[in-house]
């Protein structure tokens, strides 16, 4: 190694750890990953004024916009709040010695999987972006029935056009007495879910009439009845019931969102 090399890397140590130490000074937000203190999340996008008004209307239940990114370790909202509530439920005890099954796995939530020493971690997805995630079809799963004792599905069905399948895949793989993380961002003032309709065909209409512009489908409270009729029993946490002390500001988290435990009896 260089010695300009090595200085250069020293430098850019040095300005990240001045850069933590200036946003920790009277800081209100906190990464539960990276455990940085700072002023604010970074927003996605435009923030939660950039969703369209028909569905705030609808009071749609996804991710905490407004404070999505942390601005050092890059975590989003959907897995820090899966943190608080695995760490509130003492759910990472699941994990030790078990088969799991990791869909579009979140990089931060993964290493905390790891570091609890399953038998088996399988992550996958359908177009994998890591080397460590292998090529999985959540409508075709190439795995055993019974085979996973824990299988995290977080935002994943809105994207998947055949999402009675899919739950049916991940039921059978499922083992008895296991259970399924099925986070799926819904309208809560919407009683039956909107599939996409054919005459949405420009990205901007899909982004205002479903949320994003790969999204299949507008998900209502009828979520809940679509997963059940696959065979799962529903456990739905809230994060009052589960996190009461929680400032979802500081933590960067949505108060809406439940965790959705579907279990195999």
């Amino acid at each position: 190694m260089s010695v300009s090399y090595q200085a250069t890397q020293d430098h850019v140590g040095m300005v990240r750890r001045l850069r933590r130490g200036i946003n920790g000074l009277g800081a209100r937000c906190r990464c539960c990953f990276c455990e940085t203190s700072f002023w604010k999340f970074s927003k996605y996008r435009g923030g939660w004024e950039a969703v369209s008004s028909y569905l705030r209307e609808l009071d749609w239940v996804s991710s905490e916009f407004d404070h999505f990114w942390c601005p050092f370790c890059r975590s989003h909202d959907r897995e820090r709040h899966l943190k608080y509530f695995f760490d509130a439920l003492d759910f990472w005890r699941r994990f030790e010695g078990a088969v799991v099954l990791h869909l579009a796995p979140e990089k931060h939530l993964g290493r905390c999987i790891e570091s609890c020493g399953p038998e088996r971690y399988l992550q996958g997805d359908l177009v994998p972006v890591r080397e460590t995630i292998e090529v999985v079809d959540v409508t075709d799963i190439h795995e055993e029935d019974d085979s996973f004792d824990v299988v995290l599905c977080n935002h994943v069905l809105e994207h998947v056009p055949e999402d009675a399948k899919a739950l049916g895949e991940l039921f059978r793989v499922l083992k008895p007495g296991g259970v399924a993380i099925l986070q799926t961002p819904f309208a809560a003032k919407l009683g039956k879910t909107r599939e996409r309709d054919p005459e949405v065909t420009t990205e901007a209409q899909c982004l205002e009439f479903y949320g994003q512009e790969d999204h299949v489908r507008l998900y209502g409270t009828d979520l809940m009845d679509r997963i059940g009729a696959a065979g799962f029993e529903l456990d739905l946490q809230t994060h009052d019931a589960v996190l009461p002390e929680l400032d979802c500001g500081v933590a960067g988290v949505s108060r809406n969102e439940r965790l959705i435990l579907a279990r195999k009896a």
